[in-house]
């Protein structure tokens, strides 16, 4: 199997691609987190999941958003958002999420190298992002990345879940 190629979306062909894998991500933390079904509604409800998707190429594309689409031997394997966050100069890494069958190939730490050095031409001075305190492949490859527990961050504690929340410097 060929690396992955990691490229900027641009076009509703990409963006329809993007949209899929989106609730393909839904339906993956629904399964593997059934405790949580309520508070990934909510969440869902108030970050307007809906509408996001529906605005894809205008609220994830340059100057303050980017969305990546991965793909393996011309498939489309994997996506990957960021947006700006509500401090200054900091933007948000989410929506992470790599179809099954290409785990385990590199897609995320390519779909991550590359949405940093994005944040970056973007001009921002530090990406933040959440995950699930359950969600140990992905906070190991955040901590490869450099990212670290964002202690300033508030507690988010809730119920079952815990969101750790983290911090890179970009500069």
């Amino acid at each position: 199997m060929a690396a992955p190629t990691v490229t900027v979306v641009r076009t509703e062909a990409q963006a329809e691609h993007v949209r899929t894998m989106a609730w393909e991500f839904v339906d993956w933390l629904r399964g593997r987190y059934p405790e949580l079904n309520h508070a990934i509604d909510e969440y869902l409800k108030n970050q307007d999941f809906l509408g996001m998707l529906g605005r894809l190429l205008q609220e994830f594309c340059p100057p303050a958003g980017e969305c990546l689409l991965a793909e393996l031997d011309g498939n489309p394997v994997g996506i990957l958002m960021l947006k700006p966050h509500t401090e200054p100069d900091v933007c948000e890494m989410n929506r992470m999420f790599v179809r099954p069958e290409a785990r385990g190939c590199g897609v995320a730490k390519a779909m991550s190298d590359r949405l940093i050095q994005r944040a970056r031409d973007l001009g921002y001075k530090a990406m933040v992002l959440s995950a699930l305190d359950k969600h140990d492949e992905a906070i190991s490859l955040y901590r490869s990345l450099g990212f670290q527990r964002d202690e300033r961050a508030p507690d988010s504690s809730s119920g079952a879940a815990r969101e750790v929340l983290m911090r890179l410097s970009l500069v």
